[in-house]
């Protein structure tokens, strides 16, 4: 009796961790598994006896809603905003991170015996991203009855609630499920049913493993082990670490504190997700790893900066950072984490969802987010290659060359101060404004790659036959270390002058070429100290697509440009048309990068 005692009480703590409600179990097969774990509202079990030796026999329900209330409550439904606020005072730990789904083929998790909806098809339905469980909203009451939470990303700070050093489980029924069963290695697929309502599988949150929902496979020594947190372990933050302090105001009005424990196999990753670059598929990719990491290292930049988040992890070790934008995002993190003087800098992969990622193609990322699997992708951020990357300032004052009252109008400051891809003026720029202000005029038309480069491709040709750049050499002067250019451009008549940091320009073409036998200029690099500088005529720049390069001009450290007139001009993508000024080029720092590896990296096998 004290042994059927002890196996049934260790059930019911297995219930409590998974939090999947009314679980139901035979205490005669307790010993090898869990039979049948349903939840008890999807099918009626029959013969359910829980004995418990010491005290009066309770109602096994009541037992296991009250298990299960160790959790804390549900993220409550709010339409204004979908994802639950990471730094929240009153963040509460196994909330769901609730998103929009037209997901018709997932059933809603309550069954159809608890589901208020069971038979409407065209219900609104929501999707936790983290545990990915499907909801009706007209269920989302129910579903804060029964006391299902989401995996806890988080734990008390208290006195009293002891750290544990490891991580438990986070059991969720599957009625689909891809991949192979831990146990015995066969598939999840139904014969009879597309559309089962069965539950077929337990699977983890944090480590994937998955399970066939029967005595054979999901043994009772599931229940107790902590968990691996799967392939990507070395790159997830565990809820271990995060710490929720009960006074912030003693911690600079921070709710969480970061307390790590170092080990040199551990590269935790935090991501920046920019929704809005590349057509919008920052939603999608948002989403997907929030399902495969700790949600509080993934983080929106639609909702809030960089900033909080760098601060809050700034003394995880071995941290590295996934910048998932265009090269627009990657410049605005690399510029809080010089202004955070971060020592040692934690290095910046990229996953390209920009419209020309030139960055992205000098580290190896590609041109584009073409739905690589996510797991594909933190193998290569954690095997990829550190690297540096030059970084350049722009000082621009007023052209004191010019009397007050001759400054034509125009911008007085670039829109950036730092580069590091590249910065230029004349023709290029002024087709990027032209895209620039077309989409903050309409940016629902700007919602695909395809058609964002089908606008620069019409505007370039627009800008072609008004040739509206073909004065920009009798208006300018460049001095590059000393040598004056400028003779040599207005000989040659340059309709764009690009000053270029890295290999890659205009959507991925190679402006600078390879030199070959000119021993007077070098392969370009992006990490030795040197800027090129490359003239263009409108001939140079067709021939850009079919492998050309333009006009190599010098290979410098230092930079002097005057302009005398209003020339539009851009910084790593960003446009303004700028007064007439004087801007200053020189060497700011270098920054660490992850530079993907070339090599094949074995995608571990895991049950998505």
């Amino acid at each position: 009796m004290l042994l059927h005692h002890q196996i049934t009480q260790c059930a019911i703590r297995w219930i409590t961790r998974i939090g999947l409600g009314y679980f139901c179990f035979f205490s005669s097969s307790c010993r090898k598994a869990i039979s049948r774990s349903g939840l008890q509202h999807l099918a009626p079990v029959q013969n359910l006896n829980i004995a418990i030796s010491n005290g009066p026999v309770k109602d096994p329900r009541m037992a296991l809603e009250w298990s299960v209330s160790l959790q804390a409550t549900c993220f409550k439904l709010k339409p204004e905003k979908v994802v639950g606020d990471d730094e929240r005072e009153n963040a509460v730990n196994g909330e769901h991170l609730w998103l929009e789904t037209n997901v018709s083929g997932d059933l809603c998790y309550l069954g159809e015996d608890s589901c208020q909806v069971k038979f409407s098809k065209s219900a609104i339905r929501r999707k936790c991203a983290a545990c990915k469980i499907v909801v009706h909203n007209a269920c989302m009451e129910q579903l804060e009855k029964i006391n299902f939470r989401c995996k806890p990303t988080f734990r008390e700070g208290s006195s009293r609630s002891p750290r544990e050093n490891f991580v438990r489980h986070h059991w969720v029924h599957r009625r689909r499920q891809e991949g192979k069963c831990k146990q015995c290695g066969k598939g999840f697929q139904q014969k009879f049913s597309f559309h089962s309502k069965e539950i077929v599988a337990i699977s983890c949150s944090w480590c994937k493993q998955a399970f066939h929902n029967k005595v054979t496979c999901f043994m009772l020594q599931h229940i107790e082990e902590p968990c691996s947190l799967g392939a990507h372990a070395a790159v997830i933050v565990p809820p271990t670490w995060i710490i929720k302090v009960k006074k912030p105001q003693e911690n600079k009005g921070r709710p969480f504190v970061i307390k790590p424990i170092s080990s040199p196999l551990m590269k935790p990753l935090l991501v920046f997700v920019n929704p809005k670059s590349g057509g919008n598929q920052g939603t999608k990719v948002l989403q997907m790893f929030m399902w495969y990491l700790n949600p509080r290292q993934v983080f929106d930049l639609s909702q809030e900066g960089p900033r909080d988040a760098l601060e809050l992890y700034r003394k995880m070790p071995n941290l590295r950072i996934l910048a998932c934008g265009g090269d627009g995002t990657v410049g605005w993190i690399l510029s809080i984490l010089d202004e955070l003087q971060l020592n040692p800098q934690p290095p910046v992969a990229v996953l390209p969802l920009g419209t020309g990622n030139d960055l992205a193609r000098t580290l190896n990322w590609g041109g584009g987010y073409t739905d690589e699997p996510v797991a594909k992708i933190l193998c290569h951020v954690e095997d990829g290659t550190i690297v540096q990357l030059d970084r350049w300032n722009l000082l621009v004052e007023r052209n004191p060359d010019l009397p007050q009252d001759e400054l034509e109008d125009g911008a007085r400051k670039l829109p950036l101060s730092v580069f590091n891809n590249y910065f230029s003026l004349g023709f290029d720029a002024h087709v990027t404004l032209e895209f620039h202000e077309s989409r903050e005029a309409n940016p629902e038309k700007f919602n695909s790659r395809f058609r964002n480069k089908m606008f620069y491709a019409g505007a370039a040709f627009s800008d072609f036959l008004q040739r509206s750049s073909r004065d920009l050499s009798k208006h300018v002067k460049v001095v590059c270390d000393g040598t004056d250019l400028t003779t040599k451009i207005q000989e040659l008549k340059f309709q764009c002058i690009v000053f270029l940091n890295i290999p890659r320009y205009c959507a991925g073409t190679m402006p600078w070429g390879n030199p070959g036998d000119h021993r007077e200029f070098e392969p370009q690099r992006h990490d030795d100290g040197y800027i090129e500088v490359i003239g263009f005529t409108m001939a140079s720049l067709a021939a850009l697509q079919v492998g050309g390069h333009g006009e190599r001009l010098h290979q410098c450290r230092e930079v002097t440009l005057l302009t005398y007139k209003s020339i539009p001009m851009q910084v790593d993508g960003e446009p303004c048309r700028l007064a007439p000024s004087l801007i200053r080029i020189s060497l700011r720092n270098q920054a660490n990068m992850v530079q993907k590896s070339k090599r094949r990296t074995s995608m571990p096998m895991l049950n998505e």
